[in-house]
C-alpha cells in the first residue's frame, strides 16, 4: 500500500484540538478532496468525503467514522507571567511537567504559536499533601519565557495550548508522537480511499473525520444524523500493551487489528469482519466491550431508528500522552480491510443482516 507516514506525520504537526479542529481539517480536505467524489464540512465541522458507489442511482451508503480532534490545554489564568491551564478532554496530569508546549496566543500582535513549558511549581509552593504525589492540572504552570507584561500583551484568557513534542518515526515501523489518537484511523481510512480509487463498489461510502469525539461526540452523532447510512464503522486506537499494561484489555503493537465484539457491535459485522481478515490474512484480536467502547460508535448506534455499527481498532502506546506509539502495519491493516469490506458489499447486503449470530 502506499507510504502513509508522510500524511501521518503532517497530522501530528498540528494542533485541532477538540472543539477546535480546523488546523487539522484543512489538511485532511486537502488530501480527501482527490480521492472522493464530493467534499464538505458538517454544521460543526466534520469533513464529510463521499464517494459514489457504481450500483443503481438510490444506492445503499456506510460511514466510515475516524475522529481528527486532539485532547489538550487551554488558559485559565495568567499569574505573573506564567499561564494556569485546565484540559480538553482526558488528560492524565502525570505525564505533563516538563513537557514542551505551544501556546496559541490570540492578543496583541494577531494570532501566534509561542513555544512554552509546561512546569512543576517547588514543593513548597503546592498546595498541602501535593508535594509528594501528583499534582493537580491547575496546580501546573505554562512558561513562555518572556517578561510578564510581554504575556499579559500577547496571551488572552481561553487561549489554546497544544503538545510541543515533534513526531518521531523509527525505522520505517513506528511513528512518535502526540495526537495518533485518533489521527492514525484518519490515515487508515485515507489508505482505505486510495484502494478504492482503483477497485469498483456498489455502496456510497461516507469517509467522515469526526470532531469533539474527546469531549462529547457531538460530531459523529450530528453527521449520522445528516448523513442516515445503512451502516457504520467507527475507526479507533486501542490500548496497547507495554509496560504495566498486559492484561485481556491491551494488544500488541505490530500484532494485528482488532475487532470489537460487545453490545456497541453488530455481531453479524463482526463475525463477517473475522471472515474478511481470515481470508486476506490479516492478524486480528476480537476487542471486548462490555459494555460501551468508548468510541464514536456508541453515538453512531443509537442515532435515528439505529445504525449496525462495528468498532475497529488500531493498538497504541502511552494514550492520551505527547508520545503516544503506532505501528505502520496495523494501520496499512485496518485500511485494507475497511477497502475489502467495502467492495464485498452487495445492494441487497442489508436484507441479509440479522442480529443472533
Amino acid at each position: 500500500m502506499p507510504d502513509i507516514f508522510p500524511f501521518l506525520k503532517s497530522l501530528v504537526s498540528v494542533s485541532g484540538l477538540s472543539g477546535y479542529e480546523t488546523p487539522v481539517t484543512e489538511l485532511i480536505e486537502a488530501r480527501w478532496r482527490p480521492l472522493v467524489d464530493e467534499i464538505s464540512l458538517s454544521r460543526l465541522g466534520s469533513v464529510h468525503g463521499i464517494k459514489k458507489g457504481a450500483g443503481a442511482k438510490k444506492r445503499p451508503s456506510i460511514l466510515l467514522a475516524a475522529h481528527m480532534d486532539a485532547i489538550g490545554m487551554m488558559v485559565t489564568q495568567i499569574d505573573d507571567g506564567f499561564l494556569r491551564i485546565t484540559s480538553i478532554g482526558g488528560l492524565d496530569a502525570r505525564v505533563l511537567p516538563s513537557q514542551p508546549v505551544l501556546v496559541h496566543a490570540t492578543g496583541s500582535g494577531g494570532p501566534q504559536d509561542l513555544p512554552a513549558v509546561i512546569l512543576l511549581p517547588p514543593a513548597k509552593l503546592l498546595p498541602s499533601g501535593e508535594a509528594d504525589g501528583i499534582v493537580a492540572i491547575s496546580d501546573l504552570l505554562v512558561d513562555v519565557g518572556l517578561l510578564p507584561s510581554k504575556v499579559a500583551s500577547l496571551v488572552r484568557i481561553g487561549d489554546l495550548i497544544s503538545f510541543g513534542t515533534e513526531a518521531v518515526e523509527i525505522s520505517g515501523e513506528s511513528l512518535i508522537g502526540h495526537s495518533l489518537d485518533n489521527r492514525a484511523s484518519v490515515a487508515a481510512v485515507t489508505l482505505c480511499l486510495q484502494e478504492l480509487s482503483s477497485r469498483t463498489h456498489s455502496w456510497d461510502i461516507w469517509a467522515v473525520a469526526t470532531v469533539r469525539e474527546e469531549i462529547d461526540m457531538s460530531g459523529a452523532g450530528t453527521s449520522t444524523f445528516q448523513l442516515l447510512p445503512d451502516l457504520t464503522i467507527a475507526i479507533d486506537v486501542t490500548f496497547g500493551k507495554g509496560p504495566g499494561a498486559n492484561d485481556w484489555r491491551t494488544f500488541a503493537l505490530g500484532k494485528g487489528i482488532t475487532l470489537g465484539f460487545g453490545p456497541n457491535n453488530h455481531p453479524f459485522l463482526h463475525n463477517r469482519f473475522k471472515e474478511i481478515a481470515e481470508e486476506l490474512e490479516i492478524p486480528y484480536a476480537t476487542e471486548i466491550m462490555p459494555t460501551s467502547s468508548g468510541t464514536d460508535g456508541m453515538i453512531m448506534q443509537t442515532t435515528a431508528e439505529g445504525v449496525p455499527n462495528i468498532v475497529l481498532g488500531i493498538p497504541l502506546r502511552y494514550m492520551h500522552s505527547p508520545v503516544e506509539m503506532v505501528m505502520l502495519n496495523d494501520i496499512q491493516r485496518v485500511g485494507r480491510l475497511l477497502a475489502e469490506f467495502v467492495i464485498g458489499l452487495d445492494i441487497d447486503f442489508m436484507n441479509t443482516i440479522t442480529w443472533d449470530e
